[in-house]
């Protein structure tokens, strides 16, 4: 059955333009685009029409950095590709892009396989996935040309947590040429693993086991000498380099000093590290565990140094790193020994309304919010543009949203699968009313209308940055 949706009387924001248009969607695509009230808006039929006056109409967000179902240190995140990708399309995300994990001794194929099956018939929008590296060898470099075909184009190595995920330089310098070759794009947790370790033991050894010590001796000068030595080694090796969750102004520093020499070097941040800061990491009675990420938050004047990277294009890209833990029974693994702490945050229904609030907050523009959270995580991993704009052609992942709106974020009414939310009790102006995924009704003037097995699996071309 051929359905017409007609969105009408909207702002249509993209990361290019403002227009008041009407925008038509057929067959799960946009079809067109018209200004309001001209004789070809007032023509179109449509079998299901949407009021947007006085809205915002605006692409589905793009999160690239998720952990749905993600094991990590004798648990998994909370949320199942069900529930995350539920809440996602609440807070107006359409699309994710989620890590499948190579386990050490095993092959990629493997990783990508487990994480297809948890993922098929799950989802309420859509996915892709991004392939952890843990073991580089032969085998998994040419494992690597592989998916690249498949439309997996984008690989994550990690310079922390040694024994798990960890990569030595050699191993990295290895990935990053066969990127080089094969046009894939490798995403680096830069921290320099080795010397937190150190760290940690030390801490711990005089007795400092709260949580606050997590954002202590993960240190922000780690941050910055592990980003400076991977856009080295990406130098080294001819490739271009995606810094993921970038905290620390001095690794800021880097990122810009590699672009401004000309590098394909690129890097992203997240709300949390853009809204919290080590005053969080500091709360009494363990409270401070539900805050415990990797990299770590900041001390606050970190935050106006990234918002000035979103500003100036030094950071490209705002995902949310959501890995959801409960602080019952999960972060509580911590108490008496914060290297014990789950690593992770749950964010993934809260992005686009804390970005909106940034708008608000005269940190970004309207159409800069859109692209950092929508076209250009699209065009950093191949899906644009079928994905990060409303355009003819263009897959209809469409947000209706009511920039007005007043909301108080708390886990009593999110629905994300987690006990607590980060961003408790914080007032936001701006809220998603309507979600249409290919043009299917998700979230409906605030009821979720969707359902899991409507998300489909998405195929990535290279990163379009770098054709």
């Amino acid at each position: 059955m051929s359905t017409r949706t007609v969105i009408r009387g909207g702002l249509v924001i993209t990361a290019s333009d403002e227009l008041h248009a009407d925008v038509l969607i057929e067959d799960g695509r946009i079809a067109a685009l018209a200004t309001s009230g001209t004789s070809t808006a007032e023509g179109w039929t449509a079998d299901r029409v949407i009021d947007a006056t006085g809205k915002y109409v605006i692409p589905g967000g793009v999160d690239a950095h998720t952990h749905m179902e993600m094991p990590f240190g004798g648990t998994k995140a909370a949320d199942t590709f069900e529930t995350g990708t539920r809440a996602a399309a609440w807070g107006g995300t359409t699309t994710i892009v989620d890590f499948a994990i190579q386990s050490v001794g095993g092959a990629l194929r493997e990783g990508l396989d487990a994480w297809h099956a948890k993922a098929e018939g799950n989802c309420a929008i859509d996915y892709g996935f991004h392939m952890i590296v843990s073991d580089v060898n032969e085998n998994t470099l040419k494992e690597m040309d592989l998916l690249v075909q498949e439309g997996v184009t984008s690989f994550k190595q990690f310079m922390a947590y040694p024994g798990v995920f960890y990569s030595d330089d050699g191993q990295i310098l290895r990935a990053m040429q066969r990127a080089a070759d094969n046009g894939g794009l490798i995403m680096m947790h830069a921290e320099n693993g080795i010397a937190i370790d150190v760290l940690v033991e030390q801490a711990l050894a005089r007795g400092e086991t709260d949580p606050r010590y997590h954002g202590e001796v993960r240190k922000a000068l780690l941050e910055a000498e592990a980003t400076h030595r991977a856009i080295k080694l990406a130098q080294v090796a001819g490739a271009p380099l995606y810094v993921v969750h970038v905290s620390a102004m001095e690794a800021v520093a880097e990122l810009a000093k590699a672009r401004d020499e000309g590098l394909p070097v690129f890097g992203e941040t997240c709300p949390q590290y853009l809204f919290l800061s080590t005053d969080n990491l500091a709360e009494p009675d363990f409270e401070g565990a539900k805050y415990v990420c990797s990299t770590p938050l900041r001390p606050k004047d970190h935050q106006a140094k990234l918002w000035q990277g979103l500003r100036t294009n030094d950071l490209q890209v705002v995902s949310t790193d959501h890995c959801p833990f409960c602080f019952v029974g999960q972060k509580e693994m911590g108490r008496g020994d914060f290297s014990k702490i789950p690593n992770g945050m749950p964010g993934v229904e809260n992005r686009m309304d804390l970005l909106h609030q940034g708008v608000v907050d005269g940190h970004i523009s309207r159409r800069r919010w859109i692209e950092i959270a929508c076209a250009s995580p699209a065009r950093m991993f191949g899906l644009y543009p079928k994905k990060g704009t409303i355009a003819p052609g263009a897959d209809a992942d469409v947000v209706i949203y009511d920039p007005h709106a007043e909301q108080t974020v708390s886990a009593e009414t999110h629905h994300m699968n987690v006990d607590y939310s980060a961003y408790e009790g914080k007032r936001l102006t701006g809220r998603v009313e309507t979600v249409l995924s290919r043009g299917e009704l998700v979230i409906t003037e605030r009821e979720y209308t969707g359902h899991a097995g409507h998300g489909v699996y998405t195929p990535r071309s290279t990163s379009q940055y770098l054709n």
